[in-house]
């Protein structure tokens, strides 16, 4: 099974819209914050559990409790016949306090981001790298110690590609993007040059306006 550190850890998808991401992070908070830091884990381990095994084994049941049709009281019974007893008590509460709220859809985004913020509790961070072209593995090592250098936390890389950077890196920790691809660069030089020449022709037309005047 994998470590706590790498739970629930995927691609976005559609359901990462912003507002079932703020949702999922309540949810996700409240569940670490109900266990002393040493049972977080387990916490966790459970979750990934029924997230990634049982419910895509049982595709039927994942469908009832995702179901907007399927009622609440109808939900809260089948969590019963199903998880009680085989899950932990907290476990089976929390997927219940989901159904009560019609939440059981944000099952995926919740296991993500429990993953996430168990790793920040822990003094780690997702940082992704993204190049023009794949990197060897020595360079992302490198990569990963000039990082870990750097930042005042551990770092745990994600290398991505994208054929459109011209050259050089760009690195995104959270919502914050350092961007150090010559296309940036070039960006950000033609947006000074427009400014220079757009403040340049506003001197100019200044001038001729002050010379009409005289």
């Amino acid at each position: 099974m994998d470590s706590p550190q790498q739970l629930c850890t995927r691609i976005p998808s559609v359901m990462d819209e912003p507002q079932s991401g703020a949702i999922a992070r309540v949810y996700a908070a409240a569940l670490l914050n109900a266990v002393p830091a040493d049972q977080q884990p387990g916490v966790i381990e459970e979750l990934q559990s029924f997230v990634q095994d049982v419910l895509p084994a049982n595709p039927g049941y994942q469908r009832l409790l995702a179901s907007a049709v399927v009622g609440r009281d109808d939900k809260l019974r089948l969590i019963s016949n199903v998880v009680s007893g085989r899950g932990s008590e907290l476990f089976t509460n929390f997927l219940k306090v989901l159904a009560k709220h019609n939440r059981l859809d944000l099952l995926p985004v919740i296991c993500r981001q429990v993953g996430l913020q168990y790793e920040i509790l822990t003094g780690k961070r997702r940082v992704q790298v993204t190049t023009a072209h794949p990197v060897s593995e020595e360079t992302g090592q490198a990569i990963q110690q000039s990082l870990a250098q750097t930042l005042p936390y551990t770092p745990i890389v994600e290398l991505a590609v994208d054929p459109t950077l011209l050259g050089g890196m760009r690195i995104r920790v959270g919502d914050t993007v350092y961007d150090g691809s010559l296309r940036a660069r070039l960006k950000q030089m033609r947006h000074r040059v427009e400014h220079r020449s757009t403040h340049e022709i506003q001197s100019g037309r200044n001038r001729f306006s002050h010379s009409e005047r005289d």
